[in-house]
């Protein structure tokens, strides 16, 4: 468990994300927490690399609506006083704190405060000798050092953690997690580190991510870009929604747009997107710009929108031809209809509780 949210066995895949605030900043930090809160994310890592960051930390997680991971390395006092401020996760590598009397300190902290842990192998911090054994950083080093941190908290009678083996690197990570996934049964936190800006970032994760779900190996995810955090977490569903293994907010289903297009569609998708992007109600949009593919997207979803002639084009409700709307009061027009089937969604959803 970290805080409410269990992670592992059969719950849902946890999205998480990372502040990028001053710490020692608490209002910084709370807004940047909650503006993650309403994008999606079900658990948020701030950094604690001094003691002023981990002082203001229990005034943020008594103003935070999700749960929040104390990011520690190397000072086991930090991970302590972490705990103490309340806390839900801490992420560190036992291995890096010092002495196991320190460890065990850690863990009497942890232990007390029902705080959970994080073991994060980085292969760009992995042990001098483990570089040396393997030649660089290769999946069995990197496994090595999680599972030889794993045994560490073992020996402390401390089971409750998941491991990360991350990498910048799509081919290396993703056969360090298969690795991982063959050696033991924790919670497995995925992600390609460092793995660029928006797009580039998309992409890597999306790939890394995407094969290691898809083979059933992983209990949460973050998205890491050079971007506002929030994108992270926007990409991390997207991911989920993607492979069907979660389901928030609208999904859009829109063609790429060619000759045929009866109206813009990606100016009407980028609107539509940006308009929508507070429902969390799960829903289906489909925008298509011409009766070739129109129709029949239109009846697998639950609002859907084929361009028509004249600048008039037809509205498809739960998959059947509905009504028209002249290109003028297209996104709109669309957005009303999502935002009135996600309150009758709502009710309903409410009405069967």
């Amino acid at each position: 468990m970290v805080g409410q949210v269990a992670v592992g066995g059969d719950a849902p895949i946890a999205v998480q994300s990372m502040t990028n605030t001053l710490t020692s900043d608490v209002a910084a930090t709370s807004s940047q927490v909650s503006a993650l809160a309403v994008a999606g994310a079900d658990i948020v890592r701030v950094s604690c690399p001094d003691e002023d960051s981990t002082a203001a930390l229990r005034k943020i997680v008594y103003e935070s609506p999700v749960p929040l991971v104390a990011d520690i390395h190397f000072h086991y006092q930090r991970a302590i006083e972490a705990a103490e401020a309340g806390a839900s996760c801490l992420r560190i590598n036992p291995g890096n704190v010092g002495s196991s009397d320190r460890v065990r300190e850690v863990v009497r902290a942890a232990r007390d405060h029902g705080c959970s842990m994080r073991i994060g192998v980085n292969a760009g911090s992995l042990e001098r000798d483990l570089l040396e054994k393997f030649g660089g950083p290769t999946p069995e080093a990197m496994v090595e050092s999680a599972l030889g941190h794993a045994r560490i908290l073992e020996d402390n009678d401390f089971l409750d953690f998941k491991i990360s083996v991350k990498a910048s690197g799509v081919a290396l990570a993703t056969a360090a997690y298969r690795m991982l996934a063959a050696n033991c049964d924790y919670p497995l936190h995925l992600g390609i580190t460092e793995a660029g800006g928006l797009v580039t970032g998309t992409v890597k994760s999306s790939v890394g991510i995407g094969m290691l779900l898809a083979e059933g190996i992983g209990d949460t995810i973050r998205v890491s870009l050079a971007a506002d955090p929030v994108e992270e977490v926007a990409v991390g569903w997207e991911i989920l929604k993607a492979l069907d293994l979660r389901r928030r907010g609208v999904n859009v289903i829109a063609c790429p747009s060619c000759a045929r297009q009866q109206f813009n569609v990606p100016e009407t998708v980028k609107l539509l997107e940006r308009r929508l992007a507070h429902i969390e109600t799960p829903m289906s949009v489909s925008i298509i710009g011409c009766v070739v593919n129109g129709p029949g997207e239109a009846r697998l979803t639950d609002i859907g929108l084929t361009g028509g002639g004249k600048g008039h084009h037809l509205v498809y409700m739960s998959g059947k031809a509905d009504h028209k709307v002249s290109s003028e009061d297209l996104v709109e027009h669309v957005a009303t209809l999502v935002e009135q089937r996600a309150e009758q969604l709502r009710h309903e959803a409410d009405a069967s509780d």
